[in-house]
Protein backbone atom coordinates (compact mmCIF):
# COMPACT_ATOMS: atom_id res chain seq x y z
CA UNK A 1 0.00 0.00 0.00
CA UNK A 2 1.18 3.47 -0.93
CA UNK A 3 2.05 6.06 1.96
CA UNK A 4 1.04 9.42 1.79
CA UNK A 5 2.37 11.83 -0.36
CA UNK A 6 4.60 14.16 0.04
CA UNK A 7 3.94 16.86 -3.14
CA UNK A 8 4.40 19.99 -0.72
CA UNK A 9 4.91 20.79 3.05
CA UNK A 10 4.08 24.87 4.65
CA UNK A 11 4.80 26.35 7.83
CA UNK A 12 6.98 28.95 9.45
CA UNK A 13 10.72 29.12 8.83
CA UNK A 14 13.90 29.59 10.49
CA UNK A 15 17.25 29.67 9.79
CA UNK A 16 20.05 27.91 11.92
CA UNK A 17 23.51 29.47 10.73
CA UNK A 18 27.20 28.21 9.83
CA UNK A 19 28.47 25.79 7.39
CA UNK A 20 28.97 21.81 7.63
CA UNK A 21 26.61 21.71 10.84
CA UNK A 22 27.33 17.55 11.56
CA UNK A 23 25.05 15.46 13.03
CA UNK A 24 26.78 15.51 16.30
CA UNK A 25 25.73 19.21 16.51
CA UNK A 26 22.55 18.48 15.62
CA UNK A 27 21.72 15.18 18.18
CA UNK A 28 24.64 14.68 20.75
CA UNK A 29 25.65 10.86 20.89
CA UNK A 30 24.68 10.87 24.52
CA UNK A 31 21.25 11.36 23.77
CA UNK A 32 21.43 8.47 21.76
CA UNK A 33 21.20 5.99 24.31
CA UNK A 34 17.40 4.84 23.38
CA UNK A 35 15.11 1.86 22.19
CA UNK A 36 12.82 3.99 19.65
CA UNK A 37 13.08 7.34 18.32
CA UNK A 38 10.40 9.16 20.64
CA UNK A 39 11.45 11.93 22.94
CA UNK A 40 14.61 12.82 20.40
CA UNK A 41 12.64 15.95 19.46
CA UNK A 42 13.84 17.73 22.64
CA UNK A 43 17.64 17.44 22.48
CA UNK A 44 17.52 18.70 18.69
CA UNK A 45 21.18 21.13 18.78
CA UNK A 46 20.79 20.75 22.46
CA UNK A 47 24.73 21.39 23.02
CA UNK A 48 24.54 25.21 20.84
CA UNK A 49 20.86 25.46 22.24
CA UNK A 50 21.94 24.95 26.34
CA UNK A 51 24.99 26.56 27.80
CA UNK A 52 26.89 23.47 29.59
CA UNK A 53 27.96 25.35 32.30
CA UNK A 54 24.78 27.01 33.50
CA UNK A 55 22.21 24.85 31.64
CA UNK A 56 20.68 28.50 30.74
CA UNK A 57 19.06 28.75 27.11
CA UNK A 58 21.61 30.55 24.87
CA UNK A 59 20.51 33.27 21.83
CA UNK A 60 20.27 30.22 19.45
CA UNK A 61 17.76 30.36 16.90
CA UNK A 62 15.46 27.76 18.00
CA UNK A 63 15.40 29.49 21.65
CA UNK A 64 13.94 32.93 19.89
CA UNK A 65 10.17 33.03 20.65
CA UNK A 66 9.88 34.34 16.92
CA UNK A 67 10.40 31.19 15.82
CA UNK A 68 8.77 28.44 17.64
CA UNK A 69 6.66 26.54 15.80
CA UNK A 70 8.92 26.75 12.43
CA UNK A 71 8.67 23.64 10.55
CA UNK A 72 10.56 24.54 7.32
CA UNK A 73 14.61 24.61 8.38
CA UNK A 74 17.11 27.07 6.18
CA UNK A 75 20.44 26.05 6.48
CA UNK A 76 23.81 26.62 4.37
CA UNK A 77 26.03 24.43 2.96
CA UNK A 78 26.79 20.37 3.50
CA UNK A 79 24.21 20.24 6.28
CA UNK A 80 24.06 17.17 7.89
CA UNK A 81 27.80 16.58 7.17
CA UNK A 82 29.55 13.47 9.65
CA UNK A 83 28.64 10.77 11.02
CA UNK A 84 25.77 8.49 9.14
CA UNK A 85 23.53 8.50 12.67
CA UNK A 86 19.62 7.92 11.98
CA UNK A 87 18.87 10.18 15.05
CA UNK A 88 19.78 13.32 13.29
CA UNK A 89 17.21 13.62 11.23
CA UNK A 90 14.88 11.49 13.64
CA UNK A 91 15.46 14.18 16.09
CA UNK A 92 14.42 17.49 13.60
CA UNK A 93 11.12 15.43 12.23
CA UNK A 94 10.60 14.68 16.11
CA UNK A 95 10.88 18.61 17.04
CA UNK A 96 8.56 19.49 14.05
CA UNK A 97 10.68 20.07 11.26
CA UNK A 98 8.79 18.78 7.96
CA UNK A 99 11.45 19.69 5.79
CA UNK A 100 14.66 21.64 4.88
CA UNK A 101 16.60 24.03 2.74
CA UNK A 102 20.07 23.97 2.30
CA UNK A 103 22.95 24.96 0.05
CA UNK A 104 23.89 21.13 -0.07
CA UNK A 105 23.25 18.14 1.96
CA UNK A 106 25.76 15.26 3.23
CA UNK A 107 24.60 12.14 1.07
CA UNK A 108 23.34 9.53 3.95
CA UNK A 109 21.74 12.25 5.89
CA UNK A 110 19.80 13.09 2.47
CA UNK A 111 18.82 9.85 2.48
CA UNK A 112 17.66 9.40 5.79
CA UNK A 113 15.51 12.40 5.88
CA UNK A 114 13.53 11.32 2.95
CA UNK A 115 12.47 7.78 4.46
CA UNK A 116 11.11 10.34 6.99
CA UNK A 117 9.17 11.60 4.53
CA UNK A 118 10.97 15.07 5.01
CA UNK A 119 11.77 16.68 1.78
CA UNK A 120 15.19 18.38 1.95
CA UNK A 121 15.92 20.79 -1.36
CA UNK A 122 19.14 22.41 -2.18
CA UNK A 123 18.48 26.05 -3.16
CA UNK A 124 21.32 28.91 -4.19
CA UNK A 125 22.76 30.90 -1.44
CA UNK A 126 21.35 34.35 -2.72
CA UNK A 127 17.98 32.42 -2.85
CA UNK A 128 18.35 31.36 0.78
CA UNK A 129 19.68 34.43 1.79
CA UNK A 130 16.91 36.21 0.62
CA UNK A 131 14.20 33.87 2.24
CA UNK A 132 16.38 34.33 5.57
CA UNK A 133 16.36 38.15 5.32
CA UNK A 134 12.89 38.09 4.64
CA UNK A 135 11.83 35.15 7.63
CA UNK A 136 13.89 37.44 10.02
CA UNK A 137 11.95 40.20 9.29
CA UNK A 138 8.72 38.52 9.50
CA UNK A 139 8.77 35.34 11.17
CA UNK A 140 5.20 35.14 10.58
CA UNK A 141 6.00 34.56 6.60
CA UNK A 142 4.44 31.06 5.11
CA UNK A 143 7.25 29.04 3.25
CA UNK A 144 5.90 26.51 1.03
CA UNK A 145 8.69 23.33 -0.44
CA UNK A 146 6.56 22.50 -3.46
CA UNK A 147 8.34 18.86 -4.64
CA UNK A 148 6.48 18.60 -7.35
CA UNK A 149 7.55 21.75 -8.62
CA UNK A 150 10.90 21.93 -7.28
CA UNK A 151 10.27 25.05 -5.85
CA UNK A 152 10.32 27.11 -3.01
CA UNK A 153 7.48 30.15 -2.44
CA UNK A 154 6.90 32.39 0.26
CA UNK A 155 3.60 34.08 1.51
CA UNK A 156 5.40 37.27 0.44
CA UNK A 157 5.83 36.52 -3.22
CA UNK A 158 10.00 34.97 -3.01
CA UNK A 159 9.93 32.41 -5.64
CA UNK A 160 12.28 30.61 -6.42
CA UNK A 161 13.53 26.60 -8.12
CA UNK A 162 15.28 24.20 -6.35
CA UNK A 163 17.06 21.08 -6.89
CA UNK A 164 16.70 17.45 -5.47
CA UNK A 165 17.90 14.10 -6.77
CA UNK A 166 14.85 12.90 -9.29
CA UNK A 167 15.00 9.50 -7.26
CA UNK A 168 13.94 11.27 -3.78
CA UNK A 169 11.49 13.42 -5.71
CA UNK A 170 9.53 10.53 -7.04
CA UNK A 171 9.43 8.51 -4.11
CA UNK A 172 7.78 11.47 -2.07
CA UNK A 173 5.38 12.59 -4.31
CA UNK A 174 4.39 9.18 -5.22
CA UNK A 175 4.20 7.65 -1.38
CA UNK A 176 6.78 5.31 -1.60
CA UNK A 177 9.39 6.80 0.57
CA UNK A 178 9.53 4.49 3.27
CA UNK A 179 11.75 1.33 1.79
CA UNK A 180 10.71 -0.81 4.12
CA UNK A 181 6.78 -0.65 3.25
CA UNK A 182 7.99 -1.29 0.13
CA UNK A 183 9.51 -4.34 1.08
CA UNK A 184 6.15 -5.39 2.90
CA UNK A 185 4.12 -4.15 0.23
CA UNK A 186 6.17 -6.94 -2.29
CA UNK A 187 6.08 -9.55 -0.02
CA UNK A 188 4.23 -12.22 -1.97
CA UNK A 189 7.00 -11.22 -5.01
CA UNK A 190 9.87 -11.50 -2.39
CA UNK A 191 8.95 -15.33 -1.29
CA UNK A 192 7.90 -15.95 -5.02
CA UNK A 193 11.45 -15.28 -5.90
CA UNK A 194 13.23 -17.03 -2.69
CA UNK A 195 11.45 -19.80 -3.91
CA UNK A 196 12.60 -19.94 -7.40
CA UNK A 197 16.04 -19.56 -5.71
CA UNK A 198 16.15 -21.84 -3.65
CA UNK A 199 14.59 -24.49 -6.08
CA UNK A 200 17.41 -23.69 -8.24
Amino acid sequence: MSLEPVKQVTGRAVFIPGADIDTDRIIPARFMKCVTFDGLGEFAFYDVRFNPDTGEKTDHPLNDPRFSGASILLAGVNFGCGSSREHAPQSLRKYGFRGVIAESFAEIFYGNSTTLAMPCVMADVADITKLRDAVEADPALEVTIDVEALEVRASNGIRFAVRMPESAREALVSGRWDPIQELLDNNTAIAAKAAELYAI
